[in-house]
């Protein structure tokens, strides 16, 4: 315990180990079957006074190399995670306007769209290409474009497969009413707006969708879920000047519906009531619908879950849904026997260990969508985590990372670095401890390097080898 928070406050952007999820905890984190990789505190990522809130994620195309980007009130954090032991603060991109304690971003073609409720903030776009080449981290970036047409919003919707951003949460008194405005960003920097849909009333949050689903009437339509406050409206905004909505549907003891995702056979939906655990004392409470027939949605049943937390945001993958329940952490529900009204909690990550209670601290966001099996999480009060099911580093990486050595290490004038399996070393990186890159050297191809290290000053590096494998060097 006490070599972890050593290694938290002194080290904030590196973990040097996987900390296991043992005996129900993580080093200080309650857990079940989920190890916490890395950790980043708020006031590393953007000095005091920050606040965590959303988050998503980015794999580069070409080089595959994962990235977090990291909402907080005064910006987006873009995170190098391509070695969640050892993540790197690549720079952040700061708000247009005033600082905001709501803030959301989303991915579409290689860009982030960030959309905030502080004051004529609109949309930025950022190219996520640039990240391959910080050479001096962390950066502060600038947009590549900002799109102003609109003001303030709460949440940003892409849908990926039509090129389409779905902007909710604007102002009431505005245009569309606080609905879902179209924006065309095929172009990523140069969106199009093209119309809105006000007739639903306001959006708090949406998923939009190119159906493909058990209703046969509404295949290949562009389907948009709308988290209405009080009610979830199902509408068709495949023709963007003449939206039309398919059916509304409400539940018992609403008080406010705020978020909800898919089940991967688009048969069933998962909304989150965001105020009902405070205002009727229930614990986590999730609502799940039948949506087989889009023209006559149904309730299915409630699923509650361990603690009185309340649920933010939610997202499905492989028959796991994955619920960011504030100061409960990240709750993992197998949602196999949807169809039987039964959910069954098979893991959790609590990045708020003080307490479960029933109020706005903690997970604002998870994002489970990573190819690597990364997990990442932004929480309001304790920063970013990277996670990962216990058990599923892979026993290839474990291979290649152990056959890398580094000696002598610690050094003054030269450290050699050799892999001793059938692999060569391409590049090397060198870091300071706060993430700022140093040194590289590209185009090596051998199984072993002679460094010259006479010109580093006295210290803690931090060496990645290849782009995946990082060591730690000290110079004596």
């Amino acid at each position: 315990m006490k070599k972890i928070r050593f290694i938290l406050l002194f080290l904030p952007l590196l973990i040097n180990a996987q900390t296991p999820c043992e005996n129900g905890f993580s080093g200080e984190y309650p857990c079940k079957d989920y190890d916490l990789m890395s950790h980043i505190s708020l006031n590393t990522i953007a000095g005091l006074g920050t606040e965590g809130n959303d988050s998503w994620g980015w794999t580069d195309p070409d080089t595959q190399k994962e990235y977090a980007l990291m909402g907080t009130n005064k910006g987006v954090t873009f995170i190098d995670i391509s070695d969640p032991l050892s993540v790197i603060i690549l720079g952040t991109l700061s708000t247009r306007t005033v600082n905001s304690s709501w803030r959301d971003v989303k991915v579409y073609n290689n860009h982030a769209f960030i959309v905030s409720e502080a004051s004529n903030h609109g949309m930025q776009v950022f190219d996520l290409i640039r990240l391959r080449n910080v050479v001096n981290p962390p950066e502060v970036f600038t947009a590549d474009a900002n799109f102003t047409e609109f003001g303030s919003a709460h949440n940003i919707v892409i849908n990926e497969e039509s090129g389409y951003a779905y902007v909710v949460g604007a102002s009431r008194s505005s245009t569309y009413k606080g609905g879902p405005i179209f924006i065309n960003i095929k172009d990523p920097k140069s969106p199009v707006l093209e119309g809105g849909f006000s007739a639903g009333g306001y959006s708090h949050d949406a998923q939009v969708i190119t159906y493909n689903g058990p209703d046969k009437d509404y295949t290949g339509k562009e389907i948009l879920i709308g988290s209405n406050e009080n009610e979830i409206v199902i509408a068709d905004i495949s023709d963007k000047s003449n939206p039309t909505i398919i059916s509304t549907i409400t539940y018992s003891y609403v008080k406010y519906a705020h978020q909800g995702w898919f089940t991967e056979d688009l048969k069933y939906f998962i909304l989150g009531d965001e105020l009902d655990e405070e205002g009727y004392g229930n614990n986590t409470r999730s609502i799940i619908f039948d949506f087989t027939d889009l023209d006559n949605p149904l309730y299915h049943f409630d699923y509650f879950g361990a603690t009185a937390a309340i649920d933010h945001n939610g997202y499905v993958k492989d028959n796991i849904y994955y619920q960011a329940s504030y100061t409960a952490g990240v709750r993992m529900i197998d949602i196999t026997d949807v169809e039987n009204k039964s959910f069954t909690e098979v893991g959790f990550f609590d990045t708020y260990p003080n307490n479960d209670s029933t109020s706005f601290d903690g997970v604002w966001n998870v994002y489970p969508y990573f190819p690597s099996g990364n997990i990442i999480i932004s929480d309001i009060n304790n920063g970013f985590f990277v996670i990962r099911k216990s058990g599923t580093l892979s026993l290839e990486n474990e291979i290649i990372k152990n056959s890398f050595s580094v000696y002598p290490n610690p050094t003054s004038t030269q450290t050699t670095i050799e892999v001793s399996i059938n692999q060569n070393i391409n590049t090397i990186d060198i870091f300071s401890i706060l993430g700022k890159k140093i040194f590289f050297k590209g185009n090596i191809n051998q199984p072993k390097y002679v460094l010259d290290t006479s010109v580093l000053n006295k210290g803690i590096y931090l060496l990645k080898i290849n782009n995946t494998l990082t060591k730690k060097l000290i110079i004596k």
